[in-house]
């Protein structure tokens, strides 16, 4: 399960067809990312940090550090 996924979503007050339509993934889809039922993909993880301005590092858990990543030029 990719609780910070969910934690973020709910954050803005956005539903899963809304975050779907935001990333170019349908609300099925979405919500299986949600619930761990389907890997979600690296475009999907970049596209999700993009969106929320934060790291994949943040989303996968494996830091608590929000800020995002320098971007490269």
């Amino acid at each position: 399960m990719y609780r910070r996924i969910r934690d973020l979503r709910e954050d803005r007050d956005l539903t899963q067809k809304q975050m779907g339509e935001a990333i170019d993934v349908s609300q099925r889809t979405y919500a299986y990312y949600e619930s761990g039922q389907r890997m979600v993909t690296p475009q999907v993880l970049c596209a999700l940090a993009r969106f929320h301005n934060t790291s994949v590092d943040y989303l996968l858990e494996l830091t608590d550090d929000p800020r995002p990543y320098p971007r490269k030029r």
